[in-house]
């Protein structure tokens, strides 16, 4: 059975990882083209392995060498989280849809990996999300804990991904609709509020 490290890494990535932005946008433009799908599912979700091992690696052994960092780590994740929770619930009373274009334009599968890797490395909020966010709570997980909660967060990531762009074409009139993210950003906030309780409580 799975430890609760893994579930609340899973939990975390997957509240931050489905806001609609750029990437995601991406994901499913692509997959309505029906255009380099699995390159542009494989690269999201090593750039997102990567990153989270590192920050969970990284900021896991600077978090527990200092009481004071690891004190920062507990409260500014747990606020970071209570502001996320909160500013997804604000979403979901604005509502909103994700709109790709399904032009049939094709396109090269260079031009495809420079665009998704530009897409998801020149975005700060990856780095906040990853290596700062996620690493700072994997931090605090006790150190043999951190592959599960890091495999937890790796799997969010794949599954969204994955999701997101084979199942384009089936899911795009969804997506499109401001109510199916109204759900999403009501679910988001719910996760995320519960993540940041339990942080705050260690």
């Amino acid at each position: 059975m799975l430890s609760s490290s893994y579930w609340q890494g899973l939990g975390l990535s997957a509240g931050l990882i489905m806001a609609i932005g750029a990437q995601n946008a991406h994901v499913l433009r692509m997959g309505l083209k029906r255009q380099h799908v699995l390159l542009t599912v494989l690269v999201c979700v090593a750039i997102d392995a990567s990153l989270i091992s590192l920050g969970v690696a990284g900021m896991g052994a600077l978090v527990q060498r200092s009481p004071s960092l690891l004190s920062v780590a507990r409260w500014g994740g747990a606020a970071f989280l209570l502001w996320y929770g909160l500013r997804s619930w604000r979403a979901a009373f604005a509502g909103g849809a994700l709109q790709a274009d399904a032009s049939p334009q094709a396109m090269r599968w260079q031009a495809a990996l420079l665009s998704v890797v530009a897409l998801s490395l020149l975005n700060p909020h990856v780095y906040l999300d990853t290596v700062v966010l996620i690493g700072a709570i994997g931090g605090q997980q006790p150190a043999e804990q951190r592959p599960l909660f890091a495999a937890g967060a790796i799997t969010a990531s794949l599954l969204w991904f994955a999701a997101l762009g084979f199942g384009a074409r089936l899911l795009s009139p969804w997506f499109a609709k401001p109510m199916a993210w109204r759900g999403i950003d009501a679910l988001t906030g719910t996760t995320m509020l519960g993540l940041s309780a339990m942080v705050a409580l260690g």
